[in-house]
């Protein structure tokens, strides 16, 4: 044919495609050509007419595809979709011929990257309270002074920094005992539980701290593990958790017996205040003092009460038994305290030897020597800090004593007021003959009357 002819419209040869073949063949290649894939994508456009399908538009930054998922495999989910989640779907690539637009017809979906960690988390949560493993009942307090502190954790992270400063400021007399263990990655719960059971299998400490810093929820994942929380709640040593900071919650929180909110907070909470269990002791030791005291005075009153009574009835023979009885019971008391005085001393002798090479005598004195020091220097301060204010004072005085209204009416003046009204008579001008007025000297009042007014003018 010649390069210029034109083609007869009515050419039969040519295969000439309909719009619905051309869109099921297209269909028909891309089913064809894509195997089932995985796609992750935030979710938009989602609809859910009343058929039970959804549809949604699946995107990312640059790009989107429309899904549909139908009835049957929506039933399957195990959450409620929303609009801007970011999920994972596994799905069939295809055509919608009734429109020709490309699309992926899905199989499946779940939450991507941390909605899948929180919903698998509140999945355990939910299956761990149905068979009561948060419930109060069944959570041991803490020991009010422990023997040992345990602490599960890694020992080069920043959480057993944390720890060890707050228990040596708070208790420092309180021993430590690390079981290291990984806290973040795919052997951590393992590390974590076999911790626990050997802490629990040795039995060395009253109270455990399982801890971590703070991180992603992910870096907290193997704390939301299950047979970590079940060896949480198996745990006869009571477990109490720091982990990340107080916004973080795991499920090791709900089940442990007590929670902190960040590793330091644990750490408050098993270890005892030295300042606080000091004032304890002074206050018990005065209280057991009192008590002692009063029970004394008691014992005196009755014992005066008897004396007195066992005096009226005199029964010299009766008396003289009962101060043999007496003897006897004395003898035998003697005999029993100081056997116990004895045994005691023998229990006693080793703990004093070791008190002893403990002893901060040494330490008292000198701070005892440097006491009596500064006191007398604050002693000798405030003596010359007295003497100063005194002569100060000696002078105020004098000055006062010199501007005092009083001593000018020593030198035979007088201060007139009228009566009744009270006021200071400045003025004779001001008074009329047969005006009262008082007058005050230095030693004592006069009532006077005016007589005569000179000098007016």
């Amino acid at each position: 044919m010649h390069p210029h002819a034109t083609r007869n419209p009515l050419d039969f040869s040519r295969d000439i495609y309909s719009v619905s073949r051309l869109n099921r063949e297209a269909r028909a290649v891309l089913e064809g050509g894509f195997p089932l894939l995985w796609v992750e994508g935030e979710l938009s456009n989602l609809a859910q007419p009343a058929s039970g399908h959804i549809y949604f538009s699946l995107k990312d930054p640059a790009a989107q595809v429309r899904c549909a998922m139908f009835r049957s495999k929506r039933l399957l989910l195990g959450f409620k979709p929303a609009n801007h989640q970011q999920v994972l779907v596994r799905a069939r690539v295809g055509l919608y011929e009734g429109r020709g637009e490309f699309q992926l017809i899905v199989e499946h979906m779940e939450p991507a990257g941390e909605g899948a960690l929180r919903l698998a988390f509140e999945r355990l949560k939910q299956k761990l309270a149905a068979e009561g493993l948060f419930d109060t009942a069944q959570k041991q307090p803490l020991p009010a002074i422990p023997r040992q502190v345990g602490l599960i954790t890694s020992p080069t992270g920043a959480a057993v920094r944390d720890l060890l400063t707050v228990l040596e400021r708070r208790f420092p007399a309180l021993p430590v005992l690390i079981y290291p263990a990984q806290v973040q990655g795919q052997n951590a719960a393992g590390e974590l539980v076999a911790a626990l059971e050997l802490a629990n299998r040795r039995a060395e400490c009253d109270v455990l701290i399982l801890a971590r810093g703070g991180g992603s929820l992910e870096d907290l994942q193997a704390f939301n593990d299950e047979a970590l929380a079940r060896a949480v709640h198996r745990s006869a040593i009571p477990v109490v958790t720091g982990i990340g900071h107080e916004i973080d919650l795991s499920i090791a929180d709900l089940v442990a017996d007590q929670r902190g909110a960040t590793p330091s907070a644990a750490a408050e909470l098993v270890s005892p205040s030295a300042s606080h269990l000091a004032q304890r002791l002074r206050t018990t030791g005065q209280r057991l003092q009192g008590t002692a005291t009063r029970n004394l005075i008691t014992r005196r009153q009755r014992f005066t009460a008897a004396g007195k009574h066992l005096r009226l009835l005199h029964p010299l023979g009766r008396l003289q038994r009962r101060q043999q009885q007496l003897d006897e019971l004395q003898r035998r008391a003697a005999t029993a305290l100081e056997k116990r005085a004895t045994t005691a001393r023998g229990r006693l002798a080793p703990l004093a030897l070791r008190l002893r090479g403990a002893s901060p005598w040494d330490g008292l004195a000198r701070r005892r020597l440097l006491l009596d020091n500064l006191e007398r220097r604050l002693n000798e301060a405030a003596a010359r800090r007295l003497a100063a204010c005194g002569e100060r004072l000696a002078r105020a005085v004098q000055g006062l004593e010199a501007r005092s209204p009083l001593a000018t009416l020593t030198r035979g003046f007088a201060i007139l007021r009228r009566i009744p009204t009270g006021q200071i008579v400045t003025d004779a001008r001001r008074l009329t003959p047969g005006d009262r007025v008082d007058a005050h000297l230095a030693h004592g009042r006069l009532t006077l009357e005016v007589l005569e007014i000179a000098g007016q003018e």
